[in-house]
């Protein structure tokens, strides 16, 4: 089903132009029509264009009229321009048909919009990270973001540790929002943090050890932000070094230490976050969680 994808850069600047050039030929085989916004490869120190330049890309990926709008890359800097964001626009954007998908750095807008105007974004894959590897993109990956291009996702499912098997069976309704770990506990406090109560709150980070995770996670805690979820659902956190005065303190701490503050059920191996196998998951939508055993299910049905 050919879909039109506008793809722009709201934070980090592109700095291997062909593994974007891979990314949109992948699309392009896949069916779909691709549009490179005008400063998709724009510079400015470490960001993607100063700032103005990366809020009118926002605006140009709203006014597009795509089906979706997809970043090339997250790594830093959509925070700065949170306060100069229309959200009218995206909204209206958004109301009319277009997909935002994006993660990492693209967390800070999901989480804008979601509090500005309660509208639903995806996170999902980055035009670079997930279609412009080298090899083959990953089948998973690439069914879920057609999935989610055709309107076709009623949800996801996967596999618990063996130590979280539930012999009862658990179920909660609320909304799916989150997203990356470092991008949410920055944003607590301010106006730009949903006030999500009784949701089903997701979290992943990538590069942060596990004590900065543990910390990040305190900041939430103490902010109120995981006190008033029905489960928190961790995906992937996936590349930092352990340390050798860790002695023994590692992920696994941080997640037990997490399970005693909070009165929610933690679930873990959500396949999302800075990996290859990641599903796409609608910011602010209603769903339903379902774990049975092992067997994990977010629901949230047809979109259309």
């Amino acid at each position: 089903m050919k879909k039109h994808i506008y793809v722009y850069s709201p934070s980090s600047a592109v700095r291997d132009k062909a593994v974007i050039r891979r990314g949109v030929a992948r699309l392009q085989a896949l069916g779909h029509d691709v549009e490179l916004d005008e400063a998709v490869f724009a510079t400015h120190m470490r960001f993607a264009g100063d700032d103005e330049t990366r809020v009118a890309a926002i605006h140009r990926a709203a006014a597009s009229g795509a089906d979706v709008a997809m970043i090339t890359r997250g790594g830093y800097g959509l925070t700065r321009l949170l306060p100069a964001i229309r959200y009218k626009e995206v909204a209206k954007a958004i109301r009319k048909g277009t997909t935002f998908v994006g993660l990492s750095d693209f967390t800070a807008f999901q989480a804008a919009v979601l509090a500005k105007t309660g509208d639903v974004t995806w996170s999902g894959p980055s035009v670079g990270e997930d279609f412009g590897v080298e090899g083959e993109p990953d089948d998973i990956m690439q069914d879920c973001f057609e999935d989610l291009v055709s309107g076709q996702g009623e949800g996801t499912g996967w596999q618990l540790p063996a130590s979280e098997a539930r012999e009862k069976a658990f179920t909660a309704k609320g909304q799916l929002w989150g997203g990356n770990l470092a991008i949410m506990a920055a944003l607590a406090g301010t106006p730009w943090m949903p006030k999500i109560k009784n949701g089903i709150f997701f979290l992943e980070d990538v590069g942060e050890h596990p004590y900065r995770i543990e910390r990040m996670l305190t900041q939430l805690l103490y902010a109120g932000v995981l006190g008033r979820q029905k489960a928190i659902l961790l995906g992937h956190f996936t590349g930092y070094k352990p340390f050798p005065n860790d002695k023994g303190f590692r992920l696994k701490t941080v997640v037990d230490w997490l399970r005693r503050q909070v009165k929610a059920p933690v679930f873990t191996n959500l396949p999302f976050g800075h990996v290859p196998t990641k599903v796409t998951l609608p910011v602010g939508a209603k769903v339903q969680l379902a774990v049975e055993g092992r067997d994990a299910f977010v629901v949230w049905g047809h979109r259309h």
